[in-house]
This record gives structure tokens, sequence and C-alpha cells, in this order.
């Protein structure tokens, strides 16, 4: 929600240099017809001699400047509010604007005619007539926005025009309050798939977070409220200066990272149905399916970004964190664009850069076209993974509807012979359906054991 200044046409108290010229320049045609029929009429009235026709234009000529001399000095003022309602909308959805316009003046205002600046995309732009609005009082008035195509969208500024009872002259005033509708990537509820482990994201107790067998090994945090007095570390206390309690030994949470190609020689053809759209949006919805059960999980592309990029390894925390963090990821793919790298061993850096020693946890890799180096690569982050699962796009069959070509079988074969549970990604196909295929072929192949206690799911 967004307030903008009061906003009024300027007065002779403080008018700006050339307000004057401006108010002129508010003139409707009705106002420059009159003007300059009365100067014509009392040209003609000097020349003929005809008095009664000199005071005709007289009352022609004056009569719109009369109307810009009231609207310019008119000093009442009003506010104006902005809300969306929601900020954050996935593409294909509506949200609602709704604005609010106060008049804190004493005197009540003459016509007002409301337009909201958007973006072509959102729709077309909304104008709305307000009558006369007393002294304090408001109005509200809502539009819709709408976009099949994911991105951060401004809206604003507010425009206010002015018209005197007679049409004779608008003026315009902007107010500078403006805000974001922020359109995220299309999701799907994806479907509960267990495979070897458990079906949560929270590992077994062999990989437990913290150990409270002595001194030197408790990790103190911040005192809570309602946390057990018994547990304050006064130690720890009197070293921060602040109230500190031990940390329960609690299980660690699986780990899972989103991988994105966003390379853009991976990709061919653009739009909302291209390749590179389902595979934002398979990630979309990947991680908040994930995060849904528990894991912690990042966001990395090709480009060696990683979100959020805070706590361990840059995975979500806790459960508040993760909601931050859900946010945080899909306002990112919201306006990920291709990037114009030709390779993956930046992510598989940062990858390598993990504290974890890169056992553990789940990948989820949405590639694009893949040749022979860029296979090899991906083959090589399974080494850095409990479990691996590759979605694979051929994005020449997305532009010519043909099925997937024998180079991609290949690239397929080599991350299969890796470990990787690689399934190709034909047009239209949903991804609810790929990741039950994946959930059976992980559960029945021999990797399906290997060592991923936190499941997938």
């Amino acid at each position: 929600m967004s307030a903008a200044r009061p906003a009024a046409p300027p007065g002779p108290e403080g008018e700006d240099k050339g307000g004057v010229a401006a108010a002129l320049s508010g003139l409707t045609t009705r106002g420059r017809s009159f003007l300059a029929a009365g100067v014509a009429a009392a040209a003609c009235a000097y020349v003929l001699g005809q008095s009664d026709l000199l005071r005709v234009g007289l009352l022609l000529a004056v009569l719109p400047l009369i109307c810009v001399a009231v609207l310019y000095r008119t000093r009442y003022r009003v506010a104006a509010s902005r809300r969306l309602s929601p900020s954050r909308v996935p593409a294909g959805t509506e949200a609602r604007v709704h604005l609010r316009m106060d008049n804190v003046s004493r005197m009540p205002t003459g016509l007002l005619m409301l337009q909201d600046h958007v973006p072509y995309v959102l729709g077309p732009r909304p104008r709305f007539v307000l009558d006369r609005v007393e002294a304090g009082g408001r109005r509200e008035v809502s539009y819709r926005v709408r976009s099949d195509l994911r991105g951060r969208y401004p809206l604003g500024p507010l425009q206010l025009r002015l018209n005197d009872p007679f049409g004779m002259c608008e003026l315009t005033r902007s107010f500078s309050a403006y805000d974001t509708l922020t359109v995220i990537p299309r999701t799907e509820v994806l479907p509960a798939v267990r495979l070897a482990g458990e079906a949560s994201g929270y590992g077994d107790g062999s990989r437990r977070a913290l150990a409270l067998a002595g001194d030197d090994d408790i990790i103190p945090r911040a005192y809570r409220y309602g946390d057990d007095l018994r547990r304050v570390h006064w130690r720890s206390t009197a070293r921060y200066g602040e109230l500190m309690v031990r940390r329960e030994e609690q299980p660690q949470r699986a780990r899972c990272t989103i991988l994105l190609d966003t390379r853009r020689i991976a990709y061919q053809g653009a739009g909302p149905d291209s390749a590179f759209e389902w595979a934002v949006s398979g990630a979309a919805s990947a991680l908040v399916h994930l995060l849904e059960q528990g894991f912690a999980v990042r966001l990395l592309t090709d480009t060696g970004s990683s979100v959020p990029g805070t706590g361990a390894d840059g995975f979500a925390g806790s459960t508040q964190e993760s909601a931050d963090s859900a946010g945080l990821m899909l306002d990112t793919l919201a306006v990920v664009d291709h990037s114009d790298g030709a390779g993956l061993s930046r992510a598989i850096d940062v990858m390598r850069g993990g504290n974890s020693g890169g056992g553990e946890g789940l990948l989820v890799a949405f590639f694009g076209d893949l040749d022979e180096e860029q296979a090899a690569l991906a083959a090589r982050m399974r080494q850095r993974s409990g479990a691996a699962v590759a979605f694979v796009l051929d994005s020449g069959t997305w532009v010519t509807g043909g099925a997937v070509t024998g180079a991609v079988d290949e690239r397929l074969r080599l991350l299969r012979e890796a470990g990787w549970t690689a399934l190709p990604v034909r047009p239209g196909t949903p991804l609810t359906e790929l990741w039950q295929q994946a959930g059976r072929e992980r559960t029945q192949s021999p990797g399906g054991r290997d060592g991923f206690s936190g499941g997938w799911s």
C-alpha cells in the first residue's frame, strides 16, 4: 500500500515559474474555440465599429480566461493511496488495485477524473470519474490487472484531472507514489512421491545438527520468549551481554538444490509456452513443494548465483525463514532471464564450495540443450549430491513440436550412467506426470538407496 502526498493546483502564494502559462495550456478545445471566436469578434467589431459585437466578443474571450483563473486558484487538496491485493500473483492470475481519494481541504471539490498508469501488458489504462467530494470526504474505486508474462511491473503514478463546470479548462496533477506488482511463474501442485528413506525433509538421528555432550560442544542462541530458564547458559550470557540458552539436539533439515539452466544458447523460442518458461515454472513448482515438505532449499543458476544466499551454505533456515526465502526465490524467478554464459562450471564451483562436503541433499535440475561437454559437467554434479533428478528439455522439439532427438537420448544416457534420474521433457507435458515418473524410476533403480535419507516427496 502506498500513500501519495496531497496534491492541489498551484495558487498565487507559491506558484511555480510558468504556472500561468501551464494553466493556459490546459484550455480544452472548447475553451480555445471560445477564446479564438471572442478575439475574432472583437477585431471585427473594431473594424466595423459595432459596439454590440464588441461586447459579445469580449464575453466569449473572457469566459475561458475566467475559468482558467478560477481553476488555477482553487485551493482544495486531495490525497491518494493505492493498495494491491495481492502484491505477488502467479502468471495468468488477476490482482485487484484499490484506489482511495481523500479530500483533506475545507471546501468540496468539483468533478475529478482519475487515471492510473499501468504497463500495457497488464491491461487497459483505468480511468474513473468522481463527482463532488465533500470536505473531509473520501472515495474508493478499484480495478483489476492481469498478466500472462512473469515480471515486475510498476503501477503509477496516479494522475488527477480537474475540470471547470463549463469544460473550458482542464488541469492535470500527478502523484509521485507508485507500487510494484510482481508476477511470479505459474506453479503446479506436485504429488507426494516417496523415495528411499523418510518422506519428510528431515534427516535421521545420524545427522543431528548439534550435540550437547559437554561445554565445549555447546552452541548457544539468543533467549526467546517461552524458553526454559534452566537452559540458560550463563557463560555465554556474560560473554555476549544478552540472555543466551543452550540449543536442544534437533534433526537437521534435509537440503535440496534447485538448479535452473538459463543459458541463452540452451533454449530456442520465446513466449509463455516456450521451453525456457516451462523450466522456470518447473523450478518454481519444485521449490515450493519441497519447502512445504520441510526441506531447506536454495535456488542455483548456471551463473553461480544462489538464492537466498544466507544461512548455512545459502539454504533456507527455520520455518519463518523458509517462508521469506520462498518469496525471495519466487521474486527472483519472476525476473530471471537468459544468461550469456556457455557452460555450467560456475554452478559446479558453488556446489563444490559448500561446507557440507556435497554429500548430502537432493539435486533437482532443469536443463536446456546439453552438448557433450556440458553433459559431462552435469554428470560431475551428481558427485556433489545424495540424489539427483534432471529434467532435460530439447528446445528444438518445443519449436517444431517433434519427437525428442537422438542427441537428447545420448545426453540422457550419460546422465543416467552417472547416477542421475534423467527424464526428457516433451512439449506440453505436465510436471506432475514427470514428477511421478521420476519417483517411480528413482525407487526402482539400483541407486535408489544411495544414502539420501531425507526422501523426496
